[in-house]
């Protein structure tokens, strides 16, 4: 009895190392490489070194379908490139998470759209008064340098000599026109650039509300977040036209 079963786990032994050695020395699937090189097609059942970073494709080489398929190898330049996009694209999303909060902060502080309107209003009247002082103060300089300029021709059809204090006053007061006309065209982008801003503002307000009150409606509404309300310092009023001198 003991013999059979020493035959028979003799047989065992030897039948489990019949199988791994014939599962160990079952080659790996042949595969063929297809590539450019040279502006043709190159095929071959093993790839050179000179095609390692080609695009290529690769067939079984049993049944002649493809099995994968392989981009060519990125330059140092373009592996810079694709690093500075992802971390701009990662940049982004921190930054639309971090709009979304406000978004969201900024419809818990005003309960209306009146409300956000309000809070804008404070700015764009401050805006509008610095505009209308800086077109009167520049209607004011006109005035006084055009009569500043008929002194100066009454003078010389007298055939006077025009006073050099008198001509200093005329370019003073053109130096001074020409930079409060500038000052105005820059409160005037302000206000252009704060109408936008409020626009915008007043559209994401809409759709955050839309999307809370849908939140609410179904009672996943997240939970609430300090209020943040939007805050920009207005730009100071332009500085007062210098009085004329006559």
């Amino acid at each position: 009895m003991s013999r059979i079963a020493s035959k028979t786990a003799a047989l065992t032994v030897l039948t489990l190392a019949c199988v791994g050695s014939a599962t160990a020395q079952t080659p790996p699937a042949k595969k063929i490489y297809c590539w450019d090189e040279g502006g043709r097609r190159v095929c071959g059942d093993a790839l050179p070194a000179s095609a390692a970073n080609s695009a290529r494709v690769e067939y079984s080489a049993r049944t002649g379908l493809a099995t994968g398929e392989v981009g060519r190898a990125l330059t140092a330049s373009e592996r810079a490139e694709a690093v500075a996009a992802a971390k701009l694209a990662e940049q982004r999303a921190l930054e639309a998470k971090a709009q979304e909060r406000r978004d969201l902060a900024m419809v818990e502080s005003y309960r209306t759209e009146n409300d956000l309107r309000q809070a804008y209003g404070e700015r764009t009247g401050l805006l509008d008064e610095s505009i209308t002082s800086s077109k009167l103060g520049i209607s004011n300089l006109r005035l006084s340098l055009i009569s500043l300029l008929h002194q100066a021709g009454d003078k010389e059809l007298a055939g006077t000599p025009v006073p050099a204090t008198l001509t200093a006053s005329i370019r003073d007061q053109h130096a001074e026109l020409l930079h409060q006309q500038q000052v105005l065209i820059s409160q005037q982008a302000d206000r252009a650039s704060l109408e936008s801003e409020m626009q915008d503002t007043l559209r994401r307000y809409r759709e955050s509300r839309a999307q809370m009150d849908a939140a609410n409606a179904d009672g996943t509404a997240p939970a609430p977040t300090p209020a943040t309300p939007p805050a920009a310092t207005p730009p100071a009023p332009a500085a007062a036209a210098k009085p004329a001198t006559r």
